[in-house]
C-alpha cells in the first residue's frame, strides 16, 4: 500500500443540470469526491450515469451548477475562464476517445504546441520533452506524420504524449480505449499503467472491465451519485485475470 495519500482534487457537493425546455435534468446530484496523489481512479456506471460530465467538471472543461471543486487546495470552480484556461495548459492532461489531433500537424508538431502553450519550459527543453515523450509512446518513428497517416494505435499514443508534454499534475482519460482494437487498447492501458507507476495521477473514465482494472481504485457512479467504490492494490499483470473476476463479481452486485 502507498500509506497517507495526499488529495490532488476534490470535488464537494458537486451539482449540474440541464434544461429542455420546461423540463430541468439534474446529471450530477450533490457528489463528494476524492481523487488522491499517484493514485490511478477509474469511474465507471451505467450509461447516463454522468461519468463524463463529472470529469469535464472536475477538469474545468464545464461549469458546474452548485458545490466547488479544489485542486491543491485551491477552489478552482470559481476561477475566470482565462485563469482556468491557463490551470488547465499548466496542470491538467486530457486523453479522449478521439484524439482530437490537429490534422494539418504532424504527430511531433501536436505535441510541440501544446508543450508551447503550457510555458513551463524553453522551447528547446519542450522539444528535448516531447522527443523523448513519442519515443516512450513508442511512436518516434510516426513523429513527422500526420495523424490521416497513421494508426489509431499510434494516434492515441500521440495524444497521450501531448497530454503529458506539460507534466501535468493530474491526467484525465475519457474512455480512452473506446476506439481501439484489442491489441491497441493493451498498449494503451500498459502506457498509463507505467505512467501510473512513475507517480503520475490518474482519473479515468470507462465502461472496459479491461482498462478498469488497471486502476487501483474505482468509483461506481449511477443516477448521478457515487453509490460504491472498491479499493484493489496496484495492477500486478501476473494477477489480471483473478482482478478481472474480483472486479466483475463487485460490478455484478450493483448490477452493472
Amino acid at each position: 500500500m502507498r500509506g497517507v495519500k495526499n488529495v490532488i482534487l476534490q470535488g464537494e457537493k458537486i451539482t449540474r443540470t440541464f434544461h429542455q425546455g420546461k423540463t430541468e435534468i439534474k446529471v450530477l446530484d450533490g457528489i463528494d469526491i476524492k481523487i488522491f496523489e499517484k493514485d490511478f481512479t477509474v469511474i465507471m456506471g451505467p450509461s447516463g450515469a454522468g461519468k463524463s460530465t463529472l470529469l469535464y467538471m472536475l477538469g474545468g472543461m464545464d461549469h458546474i451548477t452548485g458545490g466547488r471543486v479544489l485542486y491543491r487546495d485551491k477552489e478552482i470552480s470559481s476561477f475566470s475562464e482565462k485563469r482556468m484556461g491557463r490551470l488547465r495548459a499548466e496542470e491538467f492532461g486530457f486523453v479522449f476517445q478521439q484524439t482530437h489531433l490537429v490534422s494539418s500537424l504532424t504527430l511531433l508538431e501536436n505535441v510541440l504546441v501544446a508543450g508551447y502553450v503550457s510555458k513551463k519550459d524553453s522551447a528547446e527543453k519542450v522539444r528535448e520533452r516531447a522527443e523523448n515523450l513519442l519515443r516512450q509512446m513508442d511512436v518516434e518513428e510516426a513523429k513527422n506524420r500526420l495523424p490521416s497517416q497513421v494508426s489509431g494505435g499510434e494516434a492515441q499514443r500521440a495524444a497521450i504524449a501531448r497530454a503529458m508534454i506539460g507534466k501535468p499534475g493530474l491526467l484525465f482519460a475519457d474512455e480512452p480505449t473506446g476506439a481501439l482494437n484489442q491489441a491497441n487498447t493493451r498498449e494503451v492501458l500498459g502506457l498509463l499503467t507505467d505512467l501510473n507507476r512513475k507517480g503520475q495521477s490518474i482519473l479515468m473514465v470507462t465502461h472496459d472491465l479491461r482498462a478498469a482494472v488497471r486502476g487501483n481504485r474505482i468509483l461506481y457512479l449511477e443516477d448521478g451519485k457515487i453509490c460504491d467504490e472498491l479499493a484493489l492494490e496496484p495492477y500486478n499483470e501476473m494477477e489480471e485475470k483473478q482482478r478481472e473476476r474480483d472486479v466483475s463479481q463487485w460490478l455484478s452486485g450493483l448490477r452493472w
